[in-house]
């Protein structure tokens, strides 16, 4: 029979796995501009300027007729901690 110690440490770490697994369900692998802007509060367009002028890392890829910007999930990360890159002039 378990004591309630045991009883307590099974409970702590199967409420640990249970934080990654629902974690890794709701992590995307890549993200699309309007993902990104929900995430960062910003508009849409604003997301696909950062794509377009190099302030964050993002791939463009085909979606039928259209052609989409895709963020990875490290540079979603990235974004989050430190916002996109500065906008350098020519100077």
């Amino acid at each position: 029979m378990m004591n309630v110690p045991d009883i307590a440490n099974q409970l702590e770490r199967i409420e640990t796995l249970l934080a990654e697994l629902i974690q890794q369900k709701f992590q995307k692998e890549w993200y699309s501009t309007a993902d990104l802007a929900e995430l960062t509060g910003r508009a849409e367009f604003t997301v696909r300027e950062w794509c377009r002028l190099g302030r964050i890392t993002a791939v463009k890829e085909a979606y039928g007729r259209k052609r989409e910007w895709r963020i990875s999930h490290e540079e979603v990360q990235r974004i989050l901690n430190h916002g996109p890159r500065p906008l350098f002039s020519g100077n």
